[in-house]
């Protein structure tokens, strides 16, 4: 169904690419081997943006991480959002394309948020038609992100890791696996999160995020883990993913940084720690 011999992300570390960094990022990129960019930012038909993508791909390997499908909305994925998609990976041509397991839109109003969904089977019927669609016209199999979770609908009838391996199950697409949301869901849901990477279909997984997280309380006083992406990652995510390499090996691993960004430094030390958990996992040192 897709082309087997599109490029390949590294099973490397990689992170998220901000405008501030470009010149640390061609002069200085450490441990960093590849790059991640939101497709919205680049859909435009010119301009700085697009050109410095343009010279970044000719040096590292670029994954494209939507945010604006809306792959669990009531209604298709919208045709001049998903075209101007399509235009970008024909010319970019990325390693890698991701979507999130949530919705963004209602009654043609965009919320510019990511909101959770029922496990049910009407989701996944629904899913898995946009997903169909979504990979049909872009003519590329997509990775499908796990989502980080603050309550559970009363009306779900089917485990989370369940319901990914049916959607991959069903269209081929491939899974993005956020570490940190799993740590977060855990928390908030009051579940073990290592028993959710012991479960997960890691053999699925084409591509692994890391971030960082805020740490509340709720209305009663309970722990309440906001994925904010502003900070470093924390340790317990930190030992999750050596688990998760433990089970399933090397993959592609992104840091995730995108608000209250810091000095590239610091994002390649994120990358560094990576790299040597990579490493630690799989015995073979950068």
């Amino acid at each position: 169904m897709f082309d087997s011999a599109a490029p390949k992300l590294p099973d490397r570390p990689g992170t998220g690419y901000k405008p501030q960094h470009f010149a640390d990022i061609l002069d200085h990129p450490g441990p960093v081997e590849w790059l991640e960019i939101h497709a919205e930012n680049y859909m435009g038909a010119g301009g700085r943006p697009l050109a410095q993508l343009r010279q970044l791909a000719t040096r590292f390997p670029i994954s494209v991480h939507g945010v604006g499908l809306s792959i669990g909305g009531e209604m298709p994925p919208d045709a001049d959002h998903l075209a101007r998609l399509k235009h970008l990976c024909d010319w970019l041509q990325p390693a890698s394309f991701s979507e999130h397991l949530a919705w963004s839109t209602h009654d043609g109003t965009y919320l510019n948020d990511l909101l959770p969904l029922p496990y049910t089977e009407a989701t996944l019927n629904r899913v898995c038609d946009h997903i169909d669609r979504v990979q049909t016209v872009l003519g590329r199999r997509m990775l499908l992100e796990n989502p980080s979770t603050y309550l559970a609908f009363a009306a779900s009838d089917i485990d989370e890791v369940d319901f990914l391996r049916q959607i991959a199950r069903r269209t081929g697409c491939g899974l993005l696996l956020d570490v940190n949301n799993v740590h977060v869901s855990a928390v908030n849901q009051q579940h073990d999160a290592m028993s959710v990477i012991a479960r997960f279909p890691l053999d699925l997984v084409g591509e692994i995020h890391l971030g960082g997280h805020d740490a509340e309380a709720d209305g009663h006083g309970a722990a309440l883990l906001i994925d904010s992406h502003r900070r470093e990652v924390a340790d317990p995510v930190w030992a999750l993913y050596a688990e998760t390499l433990r089970l399933g090996g090397a993959k592609p691993t992104l840091i995730e940084w995108d608000n209250d960004v810091p000095a590239w430094p610091v994002l390649a030390a994120e990358c560094a720690r990576a790299a040597a958990v990579i490493g630690a996992a799989t015995g073979v040192m950068a």
